[in-house]
């Protein structure tokens, strides 16, 4: 029961914040590419929406929200993108960082050992895709 109720949490946390996503770990081993940044955006002044009361989350929800707040920043960052094909490529990118970034807390926090090799598939799964398409956007993007 312990398990099902901190993946009916993680479930509700992920949902209410679907527009967010992760990345904070994702980002210490892969950048996000520079040319998906978009030139006058400055995303550092970006926040989580108000209302959540910071103060009552475990370590586990913060660290998930953590790489949320991430993830979004580089996803708006992405879709600033003129050209369709590289904003597309550019939110992918942030979203399969943000996977990464739910997959760490999961290894750091879980304690179901089937989650925990789910988490680690998607890790080994969306790096190789970020690579594929940090890839084309150092050749594609202008």
């Amino acid at each position: 029961m312990k398990t099902f109720t901190k993946l009916a949490l993680c479930a509700a946390v992920a949902a209410s914040f679907a527009i967010l996503a992760s990345a904070a770990s994702a980002q210490s081993t892969m950048a996000y590419p520079e040319k998906c940044k978009s030139q006058g955006m400055d995303m550092s002044k970006a926040d989580m929406p108000s209302g959540m009361p910071m103060g009552d989350m475990t370590d586990y929800q913060k660290a998930s929200m953590d790489g949320m707040k991430d993830m979004h920043m580089n996803m708006m960052q992405g879709m600033m993108k003129k050209d369709a094909d590289v904003s597309f490529v550019c939110g992918m990118i942030a979203h399969h960082m943000g996977a990464i970034s739910m997959s760490e807390v999961e290894l750091k926090y879980g304690d179901n050992e089937e989650a925990k090799q789910m988490a680690k598939k998607v890790i080994e799964a969306q790096k190789k895709e970020i690579e594929e398409m940090s890839k084309w956007v150092d050749k594609e993007a202008k």
